[in-house]
């Protein structure tokens, strides 16, 4: 039961930063700051209660419009803020032997959804996102003494892998923000998981495009942003980066 209710709290937690984050990324769309202000609707500007802030709830009972204006609440909102519990529920089930290390992992996980969002709506990674989280990451390898040469060592590796492409290409298969999230890739997960979170990210942009490709959607020569992919893969190899090493092994090497 004190169990059940912990994870709970971890889940509803994760819900709330959520919405938290999903305010982030309007005010970081429209240059504002997200540090003061209260909450309003991006459509009539009209501030918003309480009632209209509860997570994912607010979304189902004002039936996806706005109280005010009955404009679209966009689909972000509840999907932001319910990825971001579940990520909560799964990362505090796998760390909460260590506080400090979970509040790292958290608050990391934190940046990538930003970036997640923010890359696939503006294909752009702001550097005050991925600068911040580097910043954090460093900081706290360098605090907790944790595997830092290895950290330090997958994040050169990995965004020189990148800046290699984005030199040879001169930008048009990838975005110098990719760059610096692969750095931050690597102080993020170390090796191996490092070639686990890119293998993966390669993989599924892969199928995507193809995808998209086959419906029309897309193009050879039309533009997506891999950061999304490269969340996707980071988060992944975070959590399953071991069984999947595992798996490969006993695969190749019975």
């Amino acid at each position: 039961m004190i169990s059940l209710c912990i994870n709970l709290f971890v889940f509803i937690l994760g819900l709330i930063i959520g919405s938290f984050l999903n305010c982030v990324i309007y005010r970081l769309e429209a240059d504002k700051s997200f540090l003061v202000g209260r909450s309003f609707c991006p459509q009539c500007n009209h501030t918003l209660s309480s009632w209209d802030l509860i997570p994912v709830l607010s979304f189902l009972f004002l039936k996806e419009k706005c109280r005010y204006c009955q404009k679209p609440i966009s689909i972000q909102y509840p999907l932001v803020e319910l990825a971001t519990g579940l990520l909560f529920l799964l990362i505090f089930n796998s760390t909460f032997y260590d506080l400090p290390l979970t509040i790292y992992y958290l608050l990391i996980t934190c940046f990538l959804i930003l970036i997640f969002i923010y890359d696939l709506k503006h294909y752009i990674i702001p550097d005050q996102i991925i600068y911040s989280a580097i910043l954090i990451s460093f900081l706290y390898l360098l605090a907790a003494n944790y595997l830092i040469t290895n950290a330090i060592l997958s994040a050169l590796g990995a965004s020189g892998f990148f800046l290699l492409i984005y030199l040879v290409s001169r930008g048009q298969w990838l975005g110098f923000g990719d760059v610096k999230l692969a750095f931050l890739m690597g102080l993020f997960l170390g090796f191996p998981y490092i070639l686990v979170a890119l293998f993966l990210s390669f993989f599924i942009g892969a199928i995507v495009g193809l995808l998209l490709i086959a419906k029309g959607k897309k193009t050879l020569k039309s533009e997506v942003p891999f950061g999304p992919f490269l969340v996707i893969g980071t988060i992944i190899a975070f959590l399953y980066g071991q069984k999947l090493i595992n798996w490969y092994l006993n695969l190749f090497f019975p």
